[in-house]
C-alpha cells in the first residue's frame, strides 16, 4: 500500500479537501509536473499540525506548495504528500498603524494590495511576484533593490514535529534568496511586516510602475517558474546566457526566452526533463565561455 493513504484518510476525517494522484501541472506556473500521491489543502493551524505529527510518525515525505512559482516538479510527480496552505493561512489584518499579520498562504499579491489599501509603503517592488507570502519570506523574494527582509518583522511557523515556534527579525538569517527556513526544517505559518504609512495613490502609482516595467522585460505570456539562475556575483545571469548566444536555445518544448534569457519558459509541452537538460546545457556552456558558475534558483523536485 502507498503509505500516503494513511494521511488521504486522516485528511477526510478532519474535513479537508483532499486528492490522491494529483496532477503537479496544474499546481505549478511551469505548467509541468507528474502526479503527487496524496495532494491536500489545509486550512486551519491544528489540522496542519495533526497531518505534519502523522507524516513524521510513520516516515512520509511532505512538502508545502505554495503558488508553485518557484517549482520544477518532475515528469514522475513527487512521491510523499503535497500540502496547501488554505482557508485561514490566506487571511491578513492591520495589527497598528504599521504592522500587518499575514498568513503564509495568501498571494503577495493579495497583500500588497492589502498593504496599499492600508496605506502602508514598503512592498511596493512585490507587486508582480507571483508567489505566496510564505514562499516569498523562506526564499527572501526581491526585486527592484526590495527585499522581504526589509519588511518582515517576525515568522511563525510549524516545528518538524508540529509544535508552534516564532523566528523574531534577527533570527532570520536573510540573505540573497535564502533564510533560516531554507535549512531548519520548519513550515512558516504567518508572517508579521513592519511597513510605513504614505498616501495610497502613491503607492499604487509605484506599484504599477514595477509592474509595468516586468511586463515589458518579462516573458509573462508564457509558463515560466521566473528567473531560473540565482545572480552571480559581478554579473547578471541573463547578460551572461544572452552573451554565450543562448537567447532562444530550445530543449524539446522547453526555450531559453528570446524576451529575457534570464527566464526558461514552457513554449510548447514542454517536460520537466526538458527543463532540466535546457539547464544544464546554460550552465555548461557559460561557465566554459565565461568561468560563472550559475546557481539553479528553481527548487526542483
Amino acid at each position: 500500500m502507498d503509505r500516503t493513504e494513511i494521511i488521504y484518510n486522516l485528511a477526510q476525517i478532519l474535513n479537508c479537501e483532499v486528492r490522491r494522484e494529483e496532477p503537479m501541472n496544474r499546481h505549478t506556473s511551469f505548467k509541468i509536473g507528474g502526479n503527487a500521491d496524496t495532494y491536500v489543502k489545509v486550512d486551519t493551524l491544528s489540522k496542519l499540525s495533526t497531518i505534519i505529527k502523522e507524516c513524521v510518525e510513520s516516515d512520509i515525505d511532505y512538502i508545502i506548495l505554495g503558488n508553485g512559482s518557484n517549482v520544477l516538479v518532475s515528469d514522475d510527480g513527487y512521491r510523499g504528500v503535497v500540502i496547501r496552505l488554505d482557508g485561514d493561512f490566506r487571511k491578513m489584518s492591520l495589527i497598528d498603524d504599521t504592522t500587518i499579520y499575514c498568513g503564509a498562504g495568501a498571494s503577495l499579491a493579495s497583500l500588497c494590495k492589502f498593504a496599499q489599501g492600508c496605506g502602508l509603503s514598503g512592498l511596493e517592488f512585490a507587486w508582480g511576484i507571483p508567489g505566496t507570502v510564505g514562499g516569498a519570506t523562506f526564499m527572501n523574494a526581491g526585486a527592484y533593490d526590495g527585499e522581504m527582509k526589509f519588511v518582515v518583522h517576525s515568522v511563525s511557523h510549524l516545528t518538524p514535529d508540529g509544535q508552534i515556534g516564532r523566528c523574531e527579525k534577527d533570527e532570520l538569517q536573510m540573505g540573497y534568496r535564502t533564510s533560516v527556513y531554507r535549512s531548519n526544517k520548519c513550515i512558516i505559518t504567518g508572517v508579521t511586516l513592519k511597513l510605513r504609512e504614505a498616501n495610497p495613490e502613491d503607492i499604487q502609482r509605484k506599484m504599477d510602475d514595477f509592474l509595468n516595467r516586468r511586463s515589458e522585460k518579462q516573458p509573462l505570456d508564457f509558463p515560466s517558474a521566473g528567473s531560473v539562475f540565482k545572480r552571480p556575483e559581478g554579473a547578471y545571469a541573463g547578460a551572461l546566457i544572452e552573451q554565450c548566444g543562448l537567447k532562444g536555445k530550445c530543449h524539446g518544448g522547453a526555450q531559453v526566452s528570446e524576451k529575457h534569457a534570464g527566464f526558461i519558459i514552457n513554449k510548447s509541452h514542454a517536460t520537466a526533463n526538458d527543463v532540466k537538460s535546457l539547464i544544464r546545457e546554460v550552465q555548461t556552456k557559460v561557465y566554459d565561455e565565461t568561468g560563472y558558475n550559475l546557481e539553479c534558483e528553481l527548487i526542483i523536485l
